[in-house]
């Protein structure tokens, strides 16, 4: 990915696009410019020792692994710089109340004290990373719980697998399994656990050839109207 444009500002919350295009496909999804600013950052090896400095585990894409979250930034509403967020806590605190509370750096106090919007940015957008776009508002797990995002291999047809791991180390893949599981395990209802706290949303890289296109299939009702609609022209030279 090449260096992204300027950032473009939203009435709610901002992100960074690489191209229009882009911007299209993204809100056409369900994840609109104008709702999601946080993102997270998948290292790639290449660059993996660039952000030594900071308190954050690297991961490193080895061939034949899928890649793993390397680092969580969110975007200022002031001054549209990205801020790394030193834990996946601290990003999903953040993450649920991103629209009705929009970041600044002056939140980023809580782990660096001195920061202001004058301060450059911790991280840019300059193709060295795979960067992914995260739904807004999902609610943090339930005390006990994580919810972990597995980042699929380039050139498949999804980006990322969703799972939460139940403090049993059981792992849920759907709501149908979370149902299930609460039915089955009464005791985690009574603790307050409900539905609502789980979301199987996924991200969306940036990049749009890290994922290949489905193929569009026709129907039956596409086909029968495509040849009505050409039986229908005049035949030339009656």
């Amino acid at each position: 990915m090449e260096s992204s444009k300027s950032p473009q500002s939203s009435k709610n919350s901002r992100i960074v696009v690489p191209s229009d295009s882009n911007r299209s496909r993204f809100d056409n999804d369900g994840f609109s410019s104008e709702t999601a600013s946080n993102q997270m950052v998948v290292f790639n090896s290449e660059a993996a020792d660039e952000l030594g400095e900071n308190r954050l585990q690297k991961s490193v894409i080895t061939k034949g692994i899928s890649p793993s979250i390397g680092a969580f930034t969110v975007q200022c509403a002031k001054c549209f710089k990205w801020r790394l967020i030193p834990t996946k806590e601290k990003y999903e605190e953040i993450r649920e109340r991103i629209i009705q509370e929009p970041f600044v750096c002056k939140r980023a106090r809580e782990w660096r004290p001195d920061i202001t919007c004058n301060d450059p940015e911790d991280i840019s957008q300059d193709g060295s990373r795979l960067w992914a776009i995260d739904k807004p508002n999902i609610a943090q797990p339930p005390h006990g719980w994580e919810r972990q995002i597995r980042i699929r291999g380039e050139g498949g047809t999804k980006f990322a697998d969703v799972y939460y791991t139940s403090p049993t180390g059981r792992k849920l893949r759907s709501l149908v399994e979370v149902d299930r599981f609460l039915q089955e395990n009464p005791e985690h209802v009574a603790q307050g656990v409900t539905l609502a706290q789980f979301s199987f949303q996924i991200p969306r890289p940036l990049r749009q050839d890290y994922v290949k296109k489905k193929p569009k299939l026709i129907n039956a009702s596409d086909e029968a109207s495509t040849i009505t609609s050409k039986s229908s022209e005049p035949e030339e030279g009656l």
